[in-house]
């Protein structure tokens, strides 16, 4: 028999586990902080007066004996969770950040599923963007390896005149938030069907109506069609669309008139997740 043979034949010997630690693996609770615990309950307790509540209530609710609520308060007053007003506690700058955090990412899911389930119904790629700040920004993109999204490769910031989507952007701005844009990002020629200049450009926008799809076909990326319908609430202007590809070209109106059904159906929760 070789060594390695000796070897693989041999028993292996492994520690004995004593009872303890098979209680430790056994038990999730003994790698939890009992503190942070402590101090999460008190900070749900405290989010639910929202006119403050004094330490000794807040003790009560969280079953906490008082010098430990004290000295969790304290710590979560100097670390900004919270804030002490006439004896009172009331959440802080920080807790209400993380709230602000929170809510803004549940509507982003919002537009994200809406997207997803727009690209599987309508078979789509879908994009939603904004003009915020002066500025052309693709929030999201929802596309999957057969139908995919069209590559971006001139910056849609400072190509906004050549696709759907930034001629749908500019078109619902005022024609001084238009120039601006222009002095900004001037008219260049991407594709041979992209406008060559920034005064047929505006000519264009000023015959779209405020609420009309816009159509593109070629004027971005060779061999590609989109589509952009506006969507206006309030200050912010934002876009949902979609694209094709060239040969596919007579699906976009019946494509687009799909979405803007869609779009009409969940526009009521739209309104409170533009600003992803």
């Amino acid at each position: 028999m070789t060594p390695v043979e000796r070897h693989a034949a041999t028993p292996v010997q492994r520690p004995e586990r004593s009872d303890h630690a098979d209680q430790q693996e056994q038990t999730p609770s003994t790698t939890l902080i009992g503190s942070v615990q402590r101090a999460m309950r008190l900070l749900e307790s405290v989010a639910g007066h929202e006119h403050g509540a004094p330490a000794k209530q807040l003790a009560r609710e969280t079953g906490l004996a008082l010098p430990t609520a004290y000295h969790l308060l304290r710590t979560l007053v100097h670390e900004g969770y919270l804030r002490r007003d006439k004896g009172l506690f009331f959440l802080g700058e920080a807790a209400e950040r993380l709230s602000s955090s929170g809510a803004k990412q549940k509507r982003r899911s919002t537009v994200v599923e809406a997207l997803a389930h727009w690209r599987d119904v309508i078979g789509v790629p879908v994009y939603y963007a904004m003009y915020r700040e002066g500025e052309i920004e693709v929030m999201c993109v929802s596309d999957t390896p057969g139908n995919p999204a069209v590559e971006e490769w001139a910056d849609f910031r400072e190509t906004g005149h050549a696709h759907a989507i930034g001629q749908c952007l500019l078109s619902q701005l005022d024609e001084s938030a238009r120039r601006d844009h222009l002095e900004r990002y001037p008219v260049q020629a991407i594709t041979p069907y992209t406008v060559h200049d920034n005064h047929t450009l505006l000519r264009r926008l000023d015959r779209m109506g405020r609420m009309e799809p816009v159509f593109e076909q070629q004027e971005y990326a060779l061999g590609t069609v989109c589509a952009a319908i506006p969507i206006t609430i309030g200050p912010a202007a934002a876009t949902m669309a979609i694209s094709l590809p060239s040969h596919q070209a007579d699906r976009l109106m019946d494509a687009t008139r799909r979405l803007q059904s869609e779009i009409g159906q969940l526009l009521g929760s739209l309104a409170i997740s533009i600003s992803i």
